[in-house]
């Protein structure tokens, strides 16, 4: 039986350039392979040796990128490696077969939505009253399934993002802030039931899986072993759970090190 590993991507295996945290002197800092280049310009990197990890990954397991990335912005990523026969974007809302949105499974989630949660367009609204334009940046919504802010950091009242918390919770949404940006969820859609879909489909008996944010929590919980980095929401929270192992490793090494871990995992089994 093939081992499946769902991992998250952005600061988990592939880190913008203000999130690579090189600390080390310049002449001992790891070579570094650009991922995904947007507008012309490059965007997203992973080490060299992470590189050569994945690719080695990819050829002993299943391995399913599994983002709160729309479509169109995971597959502005060039991965090292083999093309995964399945990935899942925008938090379990789609899941890609070789590069398609099944539309079961889309037709699903969309039915669960409705059932269990308040509107999309009832969150829009709310975020468009209430989010001060001095640090709003940008209002995006993603796939019809949830929205998101890009904010100023600096000018950000974190009061504002937990009194945000308190009103999506209410409505059985999740709010999660992970860099510039600030996520309006609903706590239906998850990567743990579209990471179990992949499971099933493939007959998979053990899942790994790693990711840094709070959205990334239920993925861990729901994975045989999981695997957080020293950066991100979890780790500034201390979230942990009885199969997590919390990596001192912080920035793009971490990504190095995660995929060590699942490797290391995959040939154990």
């Amino acid at each position: 039986m093939p081992a499946l590993v769902a991992s998250d991507l952005d600061r988990t295996l592939i880190y913008s350039a203000a999130a690579l945290a090189l600390t080390m002197p310049d002449a001992r800092a790891p070579r570094l392979l650009c991922v995904e280049v947007h507008e012309s310009k490059p965007l997203s990197y992973m080490t060299e040796t992470a590189a050569r990890l994945l690719t080695e990954l990819g050829d002993a397991a299943v391995f399913v990128p599994t983002t709160t990335r729309t479509r169109k912005q995971y597959q502005r990523i060039n991965l090292p490696g083999p093309e995964p026969t399945y990935a899942i974007c925008a938090n379990g809302g789609h899941l890609l077969v070789d590069g398609v949105s099944d539309p079961d499974w889309h037709a699903q989630v969309t039915a669960r939505l409705a059932d269990q949660c308040a509107p999309l367009a009832e969150v829009q609204d709310h975020l468009l009253r209430v989010a001060d334009p001095v640090w709003v940046r940008k209002h995006r919504v993603a796939d019809d399934l949830f929205a998101y802010l890009v904010v100023e950091r600096e000018l950000l009242h974190e009061d504002w993002v937990k009194e945000l918390a308190v009103w999506a919770e209410n409505r059985g949404w999740t709010v999660s802030l992970q860099g510039r940006k600030i996520y309006a969820v609903p706590k239906p859609l998850t990567k743990s039931a579209a990471m179990r879909e992949v499971a099933r489909r493939t007959g998979a008996d053990l899942t790994l899986a790693a990711g840094d944010s709070l959205l990334d929590a239920d993925l861990l919980l729901a994975a045989d072993r999981g695997w957080r980095p020293g950066h991100g929401e979890l780790a500034d929270t201390g979230w942990t759970a009885p199969a997590i192992r919390a990596l001192p490793d912080r920035g793009v090494l971490a990504g190095e090190r995660i995929l060590w871990e699942f490797l290391e995992a995959v040939r154990g089994a």
